[in-house]
């Protein structure tokens, strides 16, 4: 286990190697460990690798560093998520350079059915503090996770009401989980872990918060929900890389509206302006627009006009409790394969059994 995993490090510690080159390194070894036992002239031949990379695999050579990560790790209860890994967020598998390795302390679930950043500006005004309260706790009766980066500001208060209306919450760092940054926010991050929150990052122990490191913690943050909301931000800044992030690889952005004259809403304004993002002026209106409210309606018993074989029956179940649902999620909810997924959707679809809606969702008719 520990063997594997200290490869696994190994392999996200490689610079420039996203998820993509990842893979074709293990897929083309043959699995993790045999990256680091590959011949350089071989590892120079792998599609995307070229011979910078290829010389940083070869010659890796911190695995008495990556015993110590792995004590500390096995120490502090960590989850570790390898990109190859089950359990891996689901949402963020599929964001442009999604992270190869994950590491996690608390139970928070990162593949929950709804999961929605909350974000905005570290100079939150009383009024932009009040408003992202106000729409958590209207949107805590749908019982979303809420995801934001613990920064001053708007990112604290989301977490704060997330914990007042009993929300689970989760903390996306830009350094290792040895450290908590902002210093001040250590009360929230442990009150967050306390309530079955999570802390999330990417970077290894050791990892100090460097300004470079904000902007890869902001696509964690938009890839792992279905939607961004932005309260309060100037026209550049954390929020807006999240939500231009979010917007770029298809996630729902929302931005709450403030006056032309307010320098703190001119960000969200601009989203609004340039239709990056949706108006909202209330947690019903994220409920609206992520179609949350079809589970609150009281639909007549379906009536199934055919028999199901199992897939088709495991598809329709999975429909029934989760609603509406992309193919994505509905592959890693039924363990189905994306290709036998896709046919038995589309048998099903016609024979009335299910529907395709905007965005590749599928519901049952």
């Amino acid at each position: 286990m520990s063997d594997s995993l200290i490869y696994k490090l190994a392999l996200s510690r490689i610079p420039n190697v996203g998820t993509v080159l990842a893979k074709n390194l293990v897929t083309y070894c043959g699995g993790v460990e045999a990256v680091f036992a590959e011949k350089l002239s071989l590892l120079k031949k792998i599609p995307g690798i070229g011979e910078k990379i290829a010389h940083s695999v070869y010659y890796f050579n911190d695995f008495d560093l990556l015993n110590s990560e792995v004590d500390y790790i096995a120490k502090h209860g960590i989850t570790c998520y390898f990109f190859t890994d089950q359990a891996y967020p689901f949402r963020l598998k599929h964001i442009h350079a999604a992270p190869v390795m994950l590491f996690q302390k608390g139970q928070a679930e990162l593949n929950a059915r709804r999961m929605v950043a909350v974000v905005g500006t570290r100079k939150a005004s009383a009024h932009g503090k009040d408003e992202a309260k106000r729409i958590i706790e209207e949107m805590s009766v749908y019982k979303p996770t809420i995801i934001s980066g613990l920064a001053y500001g708007i990112d604290s208060c989301a977490h704060k009401a997330a914990l007042t209306y009993k929300l689970p919450t989760v903390s996306v760092f830009g350094h290792g989980l040895d450290r908590i940054y902002p210093q001040h926010n250590t009360n929230l991050a442990n009150q967050i872990l306390e309530s079955e929150g999570g802390w999330l990052t990417e970077f290894q122990t050791g990892t100090i918060p460097c300004r470079e490191n904000f902007p890869k913690r902001n696509r964690i943050v938009a890839g792992l929900v279905d939607a961004v909301i932005v309260i309060e931000s100037p026209v550049k800044g954390g929020s807006m890389i999240t939500a231009n992030f979010g917007f770029e690889n298809n996630r729902e952005v929302m931005a709450l509206p403030g006056r032309v004259n307010d320098s703190a809403s001119v960000g969200c304004n601009n989203l609004i302006k340039t239709n990056r993002a949706s108006l909202i002026e209330s947690g019903y209106d994220v409920a609206n627009l992520l179609n949350w409210d079809v589970d609150k309606k009281k639909q007549k018993q379906f009536q199934l006009p055919i028999s199901l074989g199992p897939q088709e029956q495991c598809i329709f179940d999975t429909l029934k409790v989760y609603g509406a649902l992309e193919i994505d999620t509905l592959s890693f909810k039924t363990q189905l394969d994306s290709s036998v997924l896709a046919y038995k959707l589309l048998e099903m679809e016609m024979d009335h059994v299910v529907r395709v809606l905007p965005g590749k969702q599928y519901e049952l008719i």
